[in-house]
């Protein structure tokens, strides 16, 4: 293994072949001197879905390529040792997500697709990532994934999606589930060759992915089960990606490993772009079954929705709610008829999407469709029919977002918030503030909330700042280097601020 990364170096430098989407076609992205499409897809408010069993498979999503299993298999290895499994999953993919799929996804307002893989998956474009792994004598099945994640990736991009991949499977299994790969139930991928594994792979990725536009980032594991030594591999694993192949400006999310308080500190210290990935369900513990969709709905509009707020601040606003639903257990929808039932879950579902949209950077609903049956919890084709998630997630072009405000209102507006921040100092023992930088910050503030609403002019979707504190930090770190450092440089974070909340 240590061989194999030794040549690694000589490697990446070749993963990234002529049929890469680094050569894609370009966007329609509204030009700017000062803000590029990878920052306009980065840097947005991810209103999202996740493609689940697309790729890591669950049997309770998508049956079929379970087909020559026993009855009792749910593991991506159990598909993979069965007969006939290359056929099987080629198909899957083929079938699962067409284009018609992706064109229902930019009917209804969705701007960023989580598409859950494992790390056998890569071996199309590096097959060294199987060695000495359980899925090392399975290459060919799964040979033929890479390209169909690749075209994803492709064909997204006219339509304006963008896309995190998540390491939903590392070698030897990060947790308990199925949906880990294996099946086993056991974790082993604390074992050194698997942690090796795993950090190979990522380089892998993060070597293909960090040049792509509209790739907004990698998660390095999904659910990882936590103990004293994750924050320690995530460190280190973070520095040798970072170094191999992934700047500091290309966002990494790390799971929380159910321990968002922890986390979102560390993420918070982090000079280097990293996301916290929070995963909130209501439908699995005994607690959960006590309460009903309208009280799960009122807990959530209060005391989570504080909870989501002092994660994100924490944070330094890197936050996403990577997996989300509207599930709730058959004693929380109160066994009324199937209205009373959709009632139950829609309140709950909306509260939800008011705590994600005012506290964090994006979130992503838990699972884009299912292979058999109706299931509006689950389901978001099925929940949007139901309208529990409404037909249109987020703001749409045209309707809530006006033209530009004049220049002459804004700088109306620049001069009334000058001269309360002047004024506020001054009487509070600092009159001889630098309020230019306030002024500064202010203009900037404004013209990049305007700046990501007008990128993609002809996309029905409306780009807001997501991440709005790291890209306050990028332009103060911008205005220091323009206009000089020292003590006041909070004036134009204050600046900003304001100057963006007044565009809007």
């Amino acid at each position: 293994m240590h061989k194999l990364f030794h040549k690694l170096g000589d490697k990446l430098d070749k993963i990234v072949s002529k049929d890469t989407p680094s050569s894609f076609a370009p966007d329609d992205i509204w030009a700017s001197p000062s803000i590029s499409e990878h920052d306009i897809y980065r840097y947005r408010k991810q209103r999202g879905i996740n493609l689940g069993s697309w790729f890591t498979l669950e049997r309770w999503i998508a049956e079929s390529p379970f087909c020559n299993t026993r009855p009792n298999c749910a593991s991506d290895l159990d598909v993979a040792r069965a007969q006939d499994a290359r056929r099987i999953l080629e198909t899957h993919w083929d079938s699962w997500i067409t284009e018609g799929d992706w064109q229902w996804l930019s009917a209804h307002g969705f701007n960023t697709v989580r598409i859950p893989i494992g790390y056998y998956h890569v071996c199309g474009v590096e097959p060294d990532v199987l060695k000495g792994t359980d899925f090392a004598p399975y290459g060919d099945i799964y040979q033929g994934a890479w390209s169909r994640i690749v075209n994803a990736i492709k064909n997204g991009r006219p339509k304006h999606n963008s896309f995190p991949l998540d390491l939903h499977a590392a070698p030897g299994a990060q947790n308990r589930d199925a949906h880990s790969g294996t099946g086993t139930g056991q974790v082993h991928f604390w074992e050194q060759s698997n942690r090796e594994a795993t950090v190979l792979v990522l380089k892998v990725l993060a070597a293909y992915l960090h040049g792509i536009a509209n790739v907004v980032g990698l998660e390095l594991m999904n659910e990882p089960a936590n103990n004293d030594k994750l924050q320690a591999w995530y460190e280190s694993t973070i520095e040798e990606v970072r170094r191999a192949s992934a700047p500091p400006d290309f966002p990494l999310y790390v799971g929380d490993a159910w321990d968002g308080n922890w986390y979102s500190q560390w993420t918070g210290k982090r000079p280097d772009f990293i996301v916290m990935d929070h995963h909130l369900y209501r439908c699995f513990t005994p607690g959960d079954a006590q309460l009903t969709g309208d009280q799960h709905a009122a807990i959530m509009r209060d005391r989570t929705k504080q909870d989501l707020s002092e994660l994100s601040r924490k944070a330094g606003g890197n936050v996403i709610v990577g997996e989300w639903s509207g599930a709730l257990g058959p004693s929380s929808l109160g066994g009324g008829n199937a209205g009373e039932q959709d009632r139950q879950r829609r309140v709950f579902v909306r509260a939800q999407m008011d705590a994600y949209e005012a506290t964090c950077a994006g979130s992503f609903w838990w699972t884009y469709k299912k292979g058999h049956g109706w299931d509006a919890g689950w389901c978001a084709r099925d929940a949007v029919l139901a309208d529990i998630i409404p037909k249109w997630v987020g703001r749409k072009r045209g309707e809530e977002i006006k033209d530009v405000p004049e220049d002459t209102k804004g700088h109306a507006l620049r001069e009334a918030m000058l001269a309360a921040h002047t004024n506020y100092w001054g009487a509070h023992g600092m009159p001889n503030g630098e309020t230019w930088r306030f002024e500064d910050g202010f203009s900037v503030g404004w013209d990049d909330a305007w700046l990501f609403i007008q990128a993609i002019p002809r996309c029905s979707t409306v780009s807001e700042l997501g991440f709005r504190q790291r890209w306050m930090k990028r332009r103060a770190s911008e205005h220091a280097k323009t206009r000089g450092s020292g003590p006041q440089l909070w004036e134009f974070d204050h600046g900003f601020e304001q100057g963006y909340n007044a565009a809007l």
